[in-house]
C-alpha cells in the first residue's frame, strides 16, 4: 500500500470551488430553511481559471469575461507599458543578477518612500483639515451643541414642549375648530328615543305624513318642555351667582325670560331674519351696559337698536337712563335730542346744557332747535358767554347776522378775544372795504406772523383793487414766512395756487408760482425735469393758469431750452389763445434761433390761420438764421405747393437741391414731380437722386414704384432687385418686390423673394406676415398655418402676427381664446387692442370694444388705422359729436403710419387731401 493519500482524504487545491467545472455552484431552493453558501466573486473565479490554464499550458478561456487578448492589440499594449518584457528582452533569462537588481530597486523605492511619508502626511492633512472646514458634516456643525446639552438636567428635559406645540398659530387655530361642539338638534333626540320605542298610537287618518306612515307619533312638546325646563334651571343657578360672578367677570347677565323666548323660537324663517338678529343684539347690548353703566357708547347703541326695531319709545327711555348714568357725555344727550320731539328736545338741551355748559356741539344743537332767529341769537350770545373762545360758535353767530355791519361788529369783536384765529380775521377782512381790509389784513399779519393764508389773501386783495403788478405780496410773504421758519413745502405752494386759480385769481396764482417754485431747489437738482414734471401734474389736473406760470417761470431760468419752449407751445396750442401761441412762438424763436421745429411752429399756425404772407415771412427769417436747412426747405416747398404755386414750389426745390443736397430732398422732388403727373421728370430726378444717395432705400422704392404704375414690369422688377442688394435691411423694399411678383402671376418667385429677406432680416413679424398672406391668397391654408406657427416661435411678441392669425387662421368660435392667449403673451400691442376690439365688436359688446380702441389710440396715437377702425365702429354705433372728436383729435395727432393709413396717405393722387379726408377713405376700405 503506497504512501499516498486516498484521494477524498486529500486537501482540496487553494482556491478550489466543487462544481465549479460544470458550472454548478452554490444556490438556494424554496424549502430551504437558510441561505445557501455564497458562490465565489467574478475576480476568484477568473484567478481560478487563469491559474488553471497556466497549469495546463493554455490560454485562458473568456467566457467568465477573461479579456481575450488579439494579436494586432500586442504592438500597442508593448509600446504602452516601459516594463514590458515581452519584445526586445522576451529570449533573455531571468537569473539571479536580475532578482537582486529588482530586490535593490525596490528597497530604494520604499526608503524614498519612507523620507517623504512625514511630508506627505502632514500635506494630505493639512488638505483633508481645509476641506472638513470648508465642507462641514452636519454632525460637526451641531457638536457645541451636543456638547451644551450635556449641562441639560432631567427636570428641563421634561419641561420641554411635544413637537406639536411648536406649530403655527393657524394649524391649532383649525383644531380648535374640529374640536367644537354644538347643540344637537331636536330630530336627533327624537330619533334616537323612537329608535327603541314603539308607540301604541294609531294614526286614524289616512293620509298622514310620510313620518307618521307606520302608525307611531312622536310628543315632541314634552320634549321641549323638559329642554325649557333644564334651561330654566340653568339659568337660575347664573342669575342667583350673578352677584359674585359678574364681579370676577366670569359670568355675563341675562335674562332669563328672554333667552327662553329665544330659544322658543330659534327656528326663525327668511323674513324673521331680522328681529332674530335684533333679539340677540339686545342680549348682548343690555349685557354691555348692565356690565358697565358709565360707557355712553353702549347707552346710544342699545337706543338706536331700540329704534332699529321701531320702538321709539323704549328707544327715549333707554337714552334718558343713558343720559343719567352718564351726564358728562355729550354724544349720550345729543343722542337723546334727537330721538325726542321739538318741544321735548328744547328741554332735554337745556338739561344738557346745565350738565355740560362748555360744550359747543350741545349750544349748536340747541340753537338749531330754536324756529325764529331772535331766539337763535339768544341762544348764540348766552353760549358765547360761556365760551367765549370758540370759533364755531362766533362763525355761527355772524352766519345769523342780516346786517354786513352787524357781522363786521361781531367778527371785530371776535378778532379781538381769539385773535389767533385765521377765519375770523380772513372773515374780516372779506366784509370790509378794501383800504379796511388791508388794515385788517396788516394786523393779521402782526398777530399771527407764521400764516401763508393772511398773505395770500393780501395778495388777492390787491389784484382785487388793480395793484398785483405793482405791489409784490408774496415776495414779502416768502422773506416774512421764511424768518418766521414757517415757510411752506414747494408742493404745497403750488396747492395754493391751484386754489388761487379754481377761485379766479389768475395773477395771485402767478405770483405764488414765480416767488415759490425754485424754493428749497439748488442749482445741482434737476430743475428742468422738476418744473416740466410739475407743469404735466398741474395740467393732468386742469389747472391750466398754473401750468403756464410753472413754463414762464421754467424759461426765465432755461431761456435757451427748445423742450421747455416746445413744452409751453404745445400747452397754449391746446389749451390756449391763437394770439398766445403765437406771442409765445416768437419769443421761442428768437430764444432760440437754431431751432428748426420751434420756426415751422410759427410759420405753420401762420399758414392755418390763413396769413400765407406771414408764413412765407417767417420761413424767411428762419432761412436767415438756419441757411441749407432742409426742414426748413421742405417746409417752405409744402407750403408754396399747398397754396397753388407748383413753379415756386419747383423753384425752391431745385435751389434746395443746390444749397441742401440730402437725400430727402431729392426724394420730397422726385414726390412733388409725381404729385403733378411728370413722369419723366421725376424718372429722370430719381436716376440722378441714386447716382448720388445709392443706399436710400426710399429712392429705389419709388423707382419701382413709377415703373410699375407705367405697366413697365421688368424695369420695376430689376429697381427692387437691385434695390434690395443695395439696401437689404429695407423691410418695405422686400414687400414691395414680392407683391410686385405676386401680382404678376409669379407666386413661386414671390416666395424666394421674400424667404431671402428673412434671411437678410430675421425675426421680422412684417415678412412673416407676408408670407403666410402669400400662401393664404393662394389658398394653401395648410402651409399658411405652417409658416404661421414657425413665425410665432421665431416673433413670440408680435400682435401682428396674432391678429393674422386669429382673423384667417382660426376658426370663429377660436378667435377669443386665440386672442386671450396673444394678450398674456404679447405686452401693450396697439394691432392686438384692435383685434380685441374688433371681437368685442363682432359680439355687440360695444362698450368693451370701445374701451379697446381708446386703450389702442391711448398707446399709439401715431397708427393711422387704429383711428380708422375706431372712426369706423362709430359710424354704426357712435354719436355724431363722438366722431366729430375723434376727427378733431386725429387731426391733432396727425398719425401718418399704418398699412392702410400709408397705402392711402403717400398715394399721388391723394397728396392734397387733409387728415379728416384720408380718415375716411381708410376706413371705407378697412374689412
Amino acid at each position: 500500500m503506497s504512501g499516498r493519500r486516498d484521494f477524498l482524504n486529500q486537501p482540496a487545491p487553494e482556491n478550489y470551488v466543487a462544481g465549479l467545472g460544470r458550472g454548478a455552484t452554490g444556490f438556494t431552493t424554496r424549502s430551504d430553511l437558510g441561505p445557501a453558501r455564497e458562490g465565489p466573486s467574478e475576480d476568484q473565479i477568473k484567478e481560478a481559471l487563469a491559474k488553471r490554464a497556466a497549469q495546463l499550458g493554455a490560454a485562458a478561456p473568456t467566457a467568465y469575461g477573461a479579456p481575450e487578448k488579439k494579436e494586432e492589440d500586442d504592438d500597442d499594449e508593448r509600446f504602452q507599458d516601459p516594463e514590458n518584457e515581452v519584445g526586445l528582452f522576451a529570449g533573455g533569462a531571468y537569473d539571479k543578477d536580475d532578482d537582486e537588481a529588482d530586490r535593490i530597486y525596490q528597497e530604494v523605492d520604499e526608503k524614498m518612500d519612507r523620507r517623504r511619508k512625514a511630508r506627505r502626511e502632514a500635506r494630505e492633512k493639512a488638505e483633508r483639515e481645509e476641506y472638513e472646514r470648508n465642507n462641514p458634516k452636519i454632525q460637526q456643525q451641531f457638536a457645541d451643541l451636543k456638547r451644551a446639552l450635556g449641562t441639560v438636567s432631567d427636570e428641563d428635559w421634561a419641561n420641554l414642549p411635544e413637537v406639536g406645540d411648536l406649530t403655527g398659530k393657524n394649524r391649532r387655530n383649525k383644531q380648535a375648530l374640529r374640536q367644537r361642539f354644538y347643540a344637537v338638534p331636536d330630530s336627533v333626540i327624537a330619533g334616537a328615543r323612537d329608535a327603541s320605542e314603539l308607540g301604541t298610537t294609531v294614526a286614524d287618518d289616512g293620509n298622514a305624513g310620510a313620518d307618521t306612515q307606520d302608525g307611531t307619533m312622536t310628543n315632541f312638546a314634552d320634549i321641549g318642555a323638559a329642554r325649557d325646563k333644564v334651561l330654566k334651571v340653568r339659568l337660575d343657578q347664573a342669575s342667583s351667582a350673578s352677584g359674585t360672578d359678574s364681579i370676577a367677570g366670569s359670568a355675563t347677565n341675562i335674562d332669563p325670560k328672554g333667552y327662553l323666548t329665544s330659544l322658543a323660537k330659534s327656528q326663525i324663517n327668511e323674513g324673521e331674519a331680522q328681529v332674530g338678529d335684533i333679539k340677540r343684539v339686545r342680549v348682548l347690548l343690555e349685557s354691555v351696559i348692565r356690565t358697565n353703566p358709565k360707557h355712553a357708547p353702549g347707552w346710544i347703541a342699545a337706543a338706536r337698536l331700540e329704534e332699529l326695531a321701531g320702538k321709539s319709545v323704549a328707544a327715549r327711555n333707554v337714552i334718558a337712563r343713558g343720559c343719567e348714568h352718564c351726564p358728562k357725555s355729550e354724544d349720550a344727550w345729543l343722542e337723546n335730542i334727537r330721538l325726542n320731539d321739538s318741544h321735548n328736545a328744547k328741554i332735554i338741551a337745556a338739561n344738557a346744557i346745565q350738565k355740560n355748559d362748555r360744550s359747543v356741539r350741545l349750544w349748536v344743537e340747541a340753537m338749531k332747535l330754536e324756529s325764529e332767529s331772535r331766539a337763535k341769537k339768544t341762544v348764540i350770545r348766552k353760549a358765547l358767554d360761556h365760551i367765549p373762545q370758540s370759533v364755531m360758535l362766533w362763525k355761527e353767530a355772524v352766519n345769523l347776522e342780516e346786517d354786513p355791519a352787524d357781522a363786521r361788529l361781531l367778527l371785530a369783536k371776535a378778532t379781538e378775544i381769539i385773535p389767533l384765529s385765521v377765519e375770523l380775521w380772513l372773515a374780516l377782512a372779506r366784509l370790509e372795504s378794501s383800504e379796511n381790509a388791508q388794515k385788517v389784513l396788516n394786523k393779521a399779519r402782526k398777530a399771527i406772523p407764521t400764516s401763508h393764508e393772511i398773505w395770500i389773501a393780501a395778495a388777492r386783495l390787491q389784484e382785487q383793487i388793480g395793484n398785483a403788478n405793482k405791489i409784490n405780496v408774496m415776495k414779502r410773504a416768502v422773506q416774512a414766512l421764511a424768518k418766521e421758519s414757517a415757510m411752506l413745502k414747494r408742493e404745497e405752494w403750488i396747492t395754493e395756487a391751484e386754489k388761487c386759480e379754481d377761485e379766479g385769481a389768475i395773477l395771485t396764482c402767478g405770483n405764488i408760482i414765480r416767488e415759490t417754485l425754485g424754493w428749497s431747489l439748488d442749482e445741482d437738482d434737476d430743475r428742468k425735469e422738476i418744473w416740466m414734471e410739475d407743469a404735466k401734474s398741474s395740467i393732468g389736473r386742469g389747472k391750466y393758469e398754473t401750468a403756464r406760470a410753472m413754463y414762464a417761470y421754467a424759461l426765465r431760468v432755461f431761456v435757451n431750452s427748445r423742450k421747455l419752449w416746445l413744452a409751453a407751445a404745445d400747452l397754449e396750442k391746446n389749451h390756449g389763445t391763437k394770439e398766445a401761441l403765437w406771442q409765445l412762438l416768437e419769443k421761442a424763436v428768437e430764444a432760440c434761433p437754431q431751432s428748426e421745429v420751434l420756426w415751422m411752429m410759427l410759420a405753420k399756425e401762420k399758414w392755418q390761420a390763413g396769413e400765407i404772407d406771414n408764413a412765407r415771412r417767417v420761413l424767411g427769417r428762419a432761412f436767415n438764421q438756419n441757411p441749407n436747412n432742409e426742414d426748413i426747405w421742405l417746409a417752405a416747398v409744402k407750403l408754396e405747393a399747398e397754396n397753388d404755386q407748383p413753379e415756386q414750389a419747383r423753384e425752391l426745390l431745385k435751389t434746395a437741391r443746390q444749397e441742401a443736397p440730402t437725400d430727402r430732398v431729392w426724394m420730397k422732388s422726385v414726390a412733388f414731380e409725381r404729385q403733378l403727373g411728370n413722369v419723366d421728370a421725376a424718372l429722370d430726378l430719381v436716376n440722378q437722386a441714386l447716382q448720388l444717395f445709392p443706399a436710400a432705400a426710399k429712392l429705389w422704392m419709388m423707382k419701382g414704384q413709377i415703373y410699375e404704375s407705367e405697366g413697365k414690369i421688368p424695369q420695376a422688377r430689376e429697381a427692387f432687385s437691385t434695390g434690395t442688394k443695395a439696401c437689404p435691411r429695407s423691410v418695405p423694399l422686400w414687400l414691395l418686390y414680392s407683391r410686385l411678383e405676386e401680382r404678376a402671376g409669379s407666386i413661386v418667385k414671390a416666395r424666394s423673394v421674400l424667404d431671402r429677406a428673412r434671411l437678410a432680416i430675421p425675426k421680422n413679424p412684417e415678412l412673416w406676415t407676408e408670407s403666410v398672406r402669400i400662401e393664404r391668397r393662394g389658398n394653401n391654408i395648410s402651409q399658411a398655418k405652417v409658416l404661421m406657427a414657425k413665425a410665432l416661435q421665431e416673433v413670440p411678441s408680435s400682435g401682428l402676427l396674432y391678429t393674422e392669425s386669429i382673423w384667417h387662421l382660426e376658426p370663429r368660435t377660436q378667435r377669443k381664446p386665440r386672442a386671450l392667449e396673444a394678450i398674456k403673451k404679447v405686452d401693450n400691442d396697439p394691432i392686438l387692442f384692435v383685434t380685441i376690439a374688433r371681437i368685442f365688436w363682432g359680439e355687440r359688446r360695444l362698450e368693451k370694444a370701445q374701451n379697446w380702441f381708446e386703450k389702442a389710440i391711448l398707446l399709439d396715437s401715431d397708427l393711422g388705422d387704429t383711428w380708422a377702425w375706431y372712426y369706423k365702429f362709430l359710424l354704426q354705433h357712435g354719436t355724431d359729436e363722438k366722431r366729430a372728436d375723434v376727427i378733431a383729435k386725429c387731426i391733432l395727432s396727425e398719425p401718418r403710419h399704418g398699412e392702410y393709413w400709408q397705402t392711402v396717405a403717400k398715394d399721388p393722387t391723394n397728396a392734397k387731401m387733409g387728415i379728416e379726408e384720408i380718415l375716411k377713405i381708410v376706413a371705407g376700405k378697412l374689412e
